[in-house]
């Protein structure tokens, strides 16, 4: 709000009336009215000395209406707003020797601009815009080899951004693996989407720890066993070496025991034993440790101690250590009342351990709402005693019990719950343990429940009746669960689901890069009234440059945005798409490698779009080599200033 108030205010001192802030809709945005304004991808003849009032008459309309944008002083946070405006004055309007402005006329005909430069400001006017800027772009196409390489042999050279070069080289496709590996010294950010295994080779063994670290501190790690494991036994903090092992075990790699040995014998010893995976061999000593802490965490693993060390946990001294130990003791021997009322807190047990029938018969009619909660979900629950919180007066009691693994199907069905279809579900643990029994997924498959059924479906493999059964489930985010997760998906049920999803932070691009997805026969969908079936016309291996030119004149953007992916689009057409009232497809655009290097290494020099034009794979090899050595040097200089 202070954003656009202060842009008011300088509109308003610059002679102007502010009517309101719009959206580009179908014109010119101001992103590309800015980079036009510093020259790239520019018709020829913008470039003016001055803005007389003869042009400013042209910009306005009959009531002196006109649209800018103001340089530092971004609505929203973009560049994609205009603020539509009015003069009404002679002569012109206070906007030139300011901070810089770009201006369109309200048919798209008419852009002005003065942008500041190093050898003074650019001014740039423009008449019949969509007409100089088709010629522009056909221009641009017809782009010469010794014009590409008389271009690039001038690359980086300035101005330049090397540090936005940094940031974005990382996720160049074409640049080679020994260039990302010199990257590692000036921007490792890249790592956190790097699945090269030569890089990530060398990311485990640099001398920085923090370099080392990035690789494995994010959303889906793609180490391997064996680099999980250098990984850990490079790190010099003991707690981040536990964290790292901890981190390896929980996307199921697992670790050599002599790992295990060596982070036992560390200083996080604590840590360490509640290390998923840590050899049984241990637990002897785990149990007779020193260290209380130690000795609680070995009674998690209660079944797997000898009936001596069992004894002894339960008569510890240490008061956590003892109560652990009761715990896991009554995980299979039921607990009594009396021990039961001497529990400094006794959640867990009513969570997890085995209660004698009598306790059971007083708790599931406690006056405690969060008492009876609680023991819904205890997996060890009498059938009696589920049987009555099955019939609970409380909403959420009932609807933790409906979703008992201990359940028949006809149990289930007859629980009274409320259940938001809109709400995220995760997979229930018990449904996911039992993905590779075919007989258990045939049963659940047609559960009443859906959350029984949303998690039957993210099984990878199931039986093609269960399949069959899943994929016409009437609660659409089963099919989409079978859609994102199991590889036996029906191709017709995925095109159903493409038509209302099209990819989740989860499972990026299902269901569009699902195996079973078609692709023969989709250029039937070029002309769907849906833009997001006509997206997949240019997916059928029938389809031709032809198609792809017209559906990047698409009306809608995701549609374009298809377009400008495709490393069929046309050079000019590259080139117009830069020009897109959409964000997305003229970031895209800046991507495609039918850019003209002339126009693409422009863009490599302008602020805005120097990060997104750094991963353009068009950029030769060795230029990319040339812009790394520039950012590493960019980075050292501000390095040394921040010291």
């Amino acid at each position: 709000m202070q954003h656009r108030e202060r842009l008011h205010e300088l509109l308003v001192r610059a002679g102007l009336t502010v009517v309101e802030d719009v959206s580009p809709g179908s014109l010119f945005p101001p992103e590309a009215g800015w980079r036009i304004a510093r020259g790239v991808a520019a018709p020829d003849g913008a470039a003016r000395e001055a803005l007389d009032a003869e042009w400013w008459r042209r910009l306005t309309d009959a009531d002196g209406g006109f649209l800018v944008a103001v340089l530092g002083h971004r609505i929203g946070g973009n560049d994609d707003c205009w603020t539509h405006v009015r003069y009404t004055g002679g002569g012109v309007p206070e906007l030139t020797g300011g901070p810089g402005f770009v201006a369109l006329s309200l048919d798209g005909q008419v852009l002005l601009a003065e942008v500041p430069g190093a050898d003074g400001p650019r001014v740039t006017a423009l008449d019949r815009l969509p007409e100089r800027l088709e010629e522009t772009a056909l221009a641009a196409g017809r782009e010469t080899e010794a014009e590409r390489a008389e271009v690039w042999a001038a690359v980086p050279g300035r101005p330049a951004w090397p540090l936005h070069w940094a940031e974005g080289i990382g996720s160049n496709p074409a640049a080679p693996d020994e260039l990302l590996i010199r990257l590692l010294d000036v921007a490792p950010g890249f790592l956190h989407g790097c699945d090269r295994p030569a890089v990530l080779d060398a990311a485990v063994a640099h001398p920085d720890p923090r370099v080392r670290s990035t690789p494995a501190d994010t959303f889906r790690p793609k180490l391997t066993s064996d680099q999980w494991t250098r990984l850990v036994r490079a790190e010099p903090s003991p707690s981040r070496r536990v964290l790292w092992a901890e981190h390896a075990r929980a996307w199921g790699f697992e670790l050599p025991e002599d790992l295990y040995d060596d982070l036992l014998a560390g200083p996080s010893r604590a840590q360490a034993a509640e290390l998923r995976g840590l050899p049984a061999r241990h637990l002897p000593t785990l149990a007779a440790d020193a260290d209380p802490r130690v000795r609680a965490t070995a009674c998690a693993r209660w079944e797997e101690l000898a009936a001596p060390l069992r004894e002894r946990l339960l008569a510890d001294t240490d008061d956590a250590v003892r109560t652990a130990a009761l715990l896991a003791h009554h995980t299979g021997v039921p607990m009594p009342r009396e021990v039961f009322a001497a529990l400094p807190a006794p959640r867990r047990a009513l969570e997890q351990c085995r209660l004698t029938p009598g306790l059971e018969a007083e708790l599931v009619r406690d006056g405690d709402a969060e008492v009876r909660r609680a023991l819904a979900a205890n997996p060890r629950l009498g059938a009696h005693a589920v049987a009555v919180l099955a019939q609970d007066p409380d909403d959420d009691i009932r609807s933790v019990v409906a979703l008992r693994a201990d359940l028949t199907e006809e149990q289930r069905a007859a629980v009274r719950h409320d259940f938001d279809p809109a709400l995220m579900s995760r997979t229930l643990p018990w449904v996911e343990s039992l993905h590779g029994d075919t007989d258990a997924m045939r049963r659940l498959a047609v559960s009443s429940h859906p959350l029984v059924r949303r998690s039957a479906a993210r099984a990878r493999r199931l039986p093609p009746d269960v399949v069959e059964r899943l994929a016409r489930d009437e609660d659409r985010a089963v099919r989409l669960f079978l859609a994102e997760s199991c590889d036996d998906a029906p191709a017709e049920m995925l095109l159903e689901v493409w038509r209302w999803w099209d990819g989740s932070f989860s499972h990026p691009g299902r269901p569009r890069n699902h195996p079973n997805f078609p692709r023969a026969g989709l250029l039937r969908y070029g002309g769907d009234p849906v833009g997001r079936m006509r997206r997949l016309a240019l997916d059928d291996p029938e389809s031709t440059p032809a198609d792809v030119a017209r559906l990047a004149r698409d009306p809608e953007a995701e549609v374009r945005c298809r377009a400008a992916q495709d490393p069929r689009l046309s050079p000019a057409d590259a080139v117009r798409l830069l020009n897109d009232p959409a964000g997305y497809v003229r970031g895209t655009a800046i991507r495609n490698p039918q850019l003209p290097a002339r126009v693409l290494a422009g863009l490599l020099h302008d602020r805005t779009t120097a990060s997104e034009a750094v991963t353009n794979p068009a950029i030769p090899i060795p230029v990319l080599h040339r812009i790394v050595a520039t950012a590493a040097g960019a980075a050292a200089a501000a390095g040394a200033a921040r010291r």
